[in-house]
């Protein structure tokens, strides 16, 4: 073989060694990122800041919550989950002292302030917060322990609550409002004499 084959194949070499260390989910997003002025926040030549479309937010990847509204199941399947799980009376915590140097996740899926489901108290429908997991595989599983640690944006405990920021914040909304109105109440009967 002469040196000019020799040096021709070593580029073919080293051109195919390219491609193929150019494959796989890395390099494509190696290739999509903008490369050059781009990535000092400068835009493409020609394109106008004015047109350019916004790039719209990352979704949730969590699926979502699922109710089961009690009222639409029959008879005879209230009656079979009846005799599958009977009401059996166990300990479990009643006092927030009781859970506190507990284990965690928390077993106890039953407790109100547990966050893996939801009983309404009046439709009595339940609903799974995460429907996608299974009670060992959350982080946090009691609101308690949420709120103990305190100073948390909404945007965390959303993630935490499997809400987005939005309804977290509007909860936030109703629950300073009802406070407020509580109050409200109070400096009326002090006002009464009640």
């Amino acid at each position: 073989m002469s040196d000019n084959q020799e040096g021709a194949n070593e580029e073919g070499s080293q051109s195919v060694d390219a491609t193929v260390s150019m494959q796989g989910s890395l390099a494509l997003q190696l290739e999509q990122e903008p490369q050059g002025p781009a990535l000092d926040g400068a835009l493409p030549e020609g394109e106008d800041p004015k047109t350019r479309k916004r790039t719209r937010r990352k979704r949730r990847s969590r699926a979502r919550a699922r109710t089961i509204s009690i009222r639409r199941l029959s008879k005879t399947e209230l009656n079979r989950g009846r005799m599958l799980y009977p009401e059996t009376d166990y300990w479990k915590p009643k006092m927030r002292t009781d859970c506190v140097d507990m284990e965690r996740p928390c077993p106890y899926v039953s407790c109100k302030y547990h966050l893996y489901i939801d009983v309404h108290p009046v439709r009595g429908s339940i609903k799974v917060n995460f429907p996608d997991l299974e009670v060992w595989e959350m982080t946090e599983t009691c609101a308690l322990d949420v709120a103990d640690r305190g100073g948390i944006t909404l945007e965390e405990v959303g993630e935490i609550m499997n809400l987005t920021r939005e309804r977290v914040r509007q909860v936030e909304t109703a629950g300073l409002g009802k406070l407020s109105a509580m109050q409200d109440i109070t400096r009326l009967k002090d006002y009464l004499g009640e």
